[in-house]
């Protein structure tokens, strides 16, 4: 293992096929990875559910099926209650909208427009929009934290939130992949997070290709990519 980083309080051991960002925790999980497997500190972690919301995971009134955006529920509900009995916290990352709308301006209003034209309420706080969709178990200790932008952390008390719990490492779950998931995993990398994206707790309505590149970005520079069955097995 080759040491990395600038602080002997905060280094990654890297090795050919397997990188321990634990720091020399006592209490370790090594996961099943790409680009490599990953041992990481679960006093340390969390995950990160973002946008698993009515109006995202339901189905539009065109659709006679489940959207793609609905897939991640069943893993996820096989794999949250093995996180927190493990202690990790879970913390839904959800729009939750001013009804007047006045911390946001018309470039993030227009990407909810509904037949051209921008009809709230949607995603307000408390509304049917932004309930958390059916078929997920939300836990009595869970943590929710309201957003107004693509990325969890910008205008959000997250930061704040992980930096109390000491957490230096995040899961990352919930739609779109290539939208809000990516945008909050992007600047979670660059406030210095470990970060684990669980490819079958994510989705989207984008084509393929989008997904393609996320995945690849996630993995090549970003962080780690893995499963809910490599994380519950780490975990078993």
């Amino acid at each position: 293992m080759t040491a990395l980083g600038s602080s002997q309080a905060n280094l990654w051991q890297v090795g050919a096929d397997a990188i321990d960002v634990s720091r020399g925790a006592a209490r370790t999980a090594t996961i099943a990875a790409r680009p490599k497997r990953v041992t990481l500190d679960l006093a340390a972690s969390a995950i990160i559910v973002i946008d698993m919301q009515a109006l995202f995971c339901r189905a539009r009134p065109h659709e006679t099926s489940a959207p793609p955006t609905a897939k991640p529920i069943q893993p996820l509900e096989r794999m949250l209650p093995v996180l927190r009995k493990a202690g990790v916290p879970v913390i839904w990352v959800n729009w939750g909208n001013r009804t007047d709308k006045l911390n946001i301006g018309p470039s993030v209003m227009h990407s909810f427009a509904r037949e051209g034209g921008f009809r709230p309420p949607i995603l307000d706080k408390g509304s049917a929009d932004a309930a958390i969709v059916d078929g997920l178990t939300v836990g009595a200790d869970d943590i929710h934290v309201d957003k107004y932008r693509v990325s969890g952390f910008w205008d959000s008390e997250l930061d704040s939130v992980l930096r109390n719990l000491r957490v230096t490492t995040l899961f990352f779950a919930g739609v779109n992949l290539d939208q809000c998931v990516h945008a909050t995993l992007l600047d979670a990398h660059c406030l210095n997070y470990d970060c684990v994206l669980v490819e079958d707790c994510c989705a989207t309505r984008s084509p393929d290709y989008c997904t393609q590149a996320t995945l690849y970005n996630v993995e090549r520079g970003m962080g780690f990519v893995t499963d809910s069955a490599a994380v519950v097995a780490a975990l078993a």
